[in-house]
This record gives C-alpha cells, structure tokens and sequence, in this order.
C-alpha cells in the first residue's frame, strides 16, 4: 500500500437463505407470545426481508438476508430448543452455461 493512500472499507458481502422452520404441536408458541418468539430479529449480521406461515402445518418460512451462516444461527437461536430448521442458501440469478 502506498503511503498516505485511503484504505477504501472492506464491503460486507449478504447471502439470501431460505428458512423452513418447523415445531410440533405441542411447542406451538401461539399461546406464549407467538411466532415472533422462534427468532431473534436483532442478531447481528442478519435481516429478516420476509416471513410466511403455514401455521395449521406448524411451519414457517423465513426469507433472511445475512453476512454469515454465524448470524442465521443467532437468528435462529431462540427456536433451537422447540423447531429444527432447514436453510437454502437462495438468490435471483439462474447459472448460466
């Protein structure tokens, strides 16, 4: 690096993850402050852009924006005792040939 030069901010790169987060019947948090309860929307790193229930099903998809797989798991944390998850990393792009 050249003397005197301006150290341009290292950029934070996002991925989209796809959350499907599931819990039974009898975990249901409907009656103790509800689906809000099953994630952190404060865990650093990670944004939550959409959310969608199958709530007769017991499921709830999640659309997350997050700089590592770090803050999908602090996002996560407060549902790890009641739901188990799967998560799709996601995006806009198709693959090209």
């Amino acid at each position: 690096m050249v003397k005197g030069a301006i150290k341009a901010p290292k950029r934070r790169v996002y991925m989209l993850f796809h959350i499907t987060q599931t819990h039974t019947p009898d975990d249901c948090p409907v009656d103790s402050g509800g689906s809000s309860t099953l994630y952190n929307a404060d865990a650093e790193g990670a944004t939550l852009k959409a959310m969608y229930g199958a709530f007769s099903e017991h499921v709830i998809f999640y659309i997350v924006e997050a700089d590592s797989f770090k803050a999908v798991n602090q996002f996560l944390l407060p549902g790890f005792k009641s739901c188990t998850c799967t998560v799709t990393p996601v995006g806009e792009e198709s693959i090209a040939k």
